[in-house]
């Protein structure tokens, strides 16, 4: 058990050993049987052991509960955007037309759908894991996932089954957003509800490198399998392989994620009977929770979102299908600068620990709206003739702002909700704004391009979206570095005083 005294004549105990509380040097050592463990962090020791994997090995680390939570969701990232990146060649799979560009934007919709479910999903798993708990919820997102992709690997196209083949992508896509509406909220608060306050922005900025991990993984096994088989081959049969793959990864996955626990926190939530027994109505009927629903789509993620879609999906669109490089180095350029830019969610993690979450976010938000002009001026400029340098690092320019808007988020997002609805009300927000708001961003820039004639018109899109976020945050959005989380959890009981001690 670990204890806190507090200034006000009490202790705050935990019935968790993996928990580890603020210092109380200043109130003195209490020499009781309950301070057992009290120097044990959670970053050395968690929890039991589940694999008994070395007679010396009785407790998880955090780099292994960061690890399982991350491989899980590396793969749902892996899978829903296996879809995003043959865009090019699955548009002329199930919507075959002379016209590329308009089987391209009714592809992008069927892509955006899975956008669309995900606050749906986010409802529906995160109502399973404020109820039943968080291990719960991301096992069956991820059990969704896979199914679901795998199933894509093995659909019939326009050709064979005409238009079934689109029902049944569009049945799929759907049920893909809804599975990753309930996994990123999971793995990030599972991961938080584990960390110390001091160094929660650190770890979970490695529940952050999953999205961009799991895009640079799916570039890189469609790159290696294209190279593989041949370019004839992979666009008649070979694009299935990326998906089928997903099968074995899932497996493997779901493997190491039964052996995880529960967090303490939210354990110690359902022993003291403070978990809430109707989640959607605690989220999203008390007012003030509301408000803060609102505040964080429109202050942090919706920004967070069209900035993290914009770097990546749009800046590999914009190169295959505006300046027409070619397959390999098109997906080269983003892969490149996806693989150089990913550390830098570790650092602007763990500096949010240091100087806030809110300001990196901000920041980040503003440097992409001022620059994206420019920087589409220049891909335009570098790919004719192709000066490969220069197009990755305009690229990865992008991405160093997906990484200050994204890096933060999740410690900002667990840190703005109470544990007992953490779970609805963190993801609810997330994907609103990773759903709608930026899930629809490159269909959107497309569309508005088409509109206009102008292949930059649709990037006011993104800079719109990025100022209000910037707008609402600054004023309305208060810092939550420092908020422990917890308190919530906290049990008090009264400390003997030095006169009592001493009689």
């Amino acid at each position: 058990m670990v204890v806190q005294a507090n200034t006000n004549g009490y202790v705050s105990r935990f019935s968790h050993s993996s928990v580890y509380v603020t210092d109380i040097s200043t109130m003195g050592r209490l020499y009781t049987s309950q301070l057992m463990d009290l120097d044990r962090k959670p970053t050395e020791a968690l929890s039991t052991n589940p694999f008994s994997l070395s007679k010396g090995f009785t407790s998880w680390s955090m780099r292994y509960i960061v690890g399982a939570s991350s491989m899980g969701t590396i793969i749902e990232w892996y899978d829903f955007y296996i879809f995003g990146s043959l865009a090019l060649i699955l548009a002329e799979k199930f919507f075959p037309s002379a016209d590329l560009g308009k089987s391209l934007i009714q592809y992008l919709g069927v892509f955006a759908a899975g956008f669309g479910a995900r606050p749906f999903g986010a409802l529906v798993f995160g109502r399973i894991g404020d109820l039943i708990g968080r291990k719960y919820a991301f096992l069956l997102t991820i059990t969704i996932m896979g199914l679901s992709t795998t199933v894509i690997g093995l659909l019939p196209t326009y050709q064979s089954i005409g238009v079934f083949a689109i029902v049944i992508l569009l049945f799929i896509r759907i049920l893909q957003g809804l599975a990753l509406g309930g996994e990123y909220g999971g793995a990030a608060i599972y991961v938080a509800e584990h960390a110390p306050d001091d160094r929660r922005g650190y770890w979970t900025s490695y529940i952050q490198t999953t999205a961009t991990v799991g895009l640079f993984l799916s570039l890189m096994v469609i790159l290696g399998t294209r190279l593989a088989i041949g370019v004839a081959p992979f666009n008649d049969w070979g694009w299935r392989i990326p998906f089928l793959l997903s099968s074995i990864l899932v497996a493997v996955s779901l493997y190491i994620r039964w052996r995880l626990r529960e967090t303490p926190l939210f354990s110690r939530l359902k022993e003291m009977g403070k978990s809430s027994t109707a989640p959607l109505r605690d989220s999203l009927l008390n007012l003030k929770n509301f408000k803060l629903i609102l505040l964080a789509l429109l202050g942090a993620t919706a920004g967070q979102a069209v900035v993290w879609y914009t770097g990546q999906f749009w800046a590999l669109y914009f190169l295959q299908t505006i300046q027409k490089l070619d397959f390999v180095t098109s997906y080269s350029v983003v892969a490149i600068a996806l693989a150089v830019g990913t550390p830098m969610f570790l650092v602007f993690g763990k500096l949010s620990d240091r100087i806030g979450r809110k300001k990196i976010i901000m920041a980040g938000c503003l440097l992409a709206a001022a620059t994206y002009y420019p920087i589409y001026l220049g891909m335009s400029y570098f790919s004719n003739p192709v000066n490969f340098a220069a197009l990755i690092l305009l690229v990865l320019v992008q991405v160093v702002y997906v990484t200050m808007v994204y890096g933060p988020i999740a410690a900002f997002l667990v840190e703005l909700f109470p544990a007992r609805i953490r779970y609805t009300s963190l993801s609810l927000p997330y994907h609103l704004g990773n759903g709608w708001f930026g899930g629809f961003t490159p269909v959107t820039i497309l569309a508005i391009n088409l509109a206009t004639g102008n292949i930059y018109a649709g990037l006011i899109y993104p800079i719109a979206v990025a100022l209000l976020t910037v707008g609402v945050g600054m004023r309305y959005l208060k810092e939550t570095r420092g908020i422990s989380i917890w308190k919530e959890v906290e049990v008090k009981v009264p400390v003997a005083s030095q006169s009592d001690s001493t009689a």
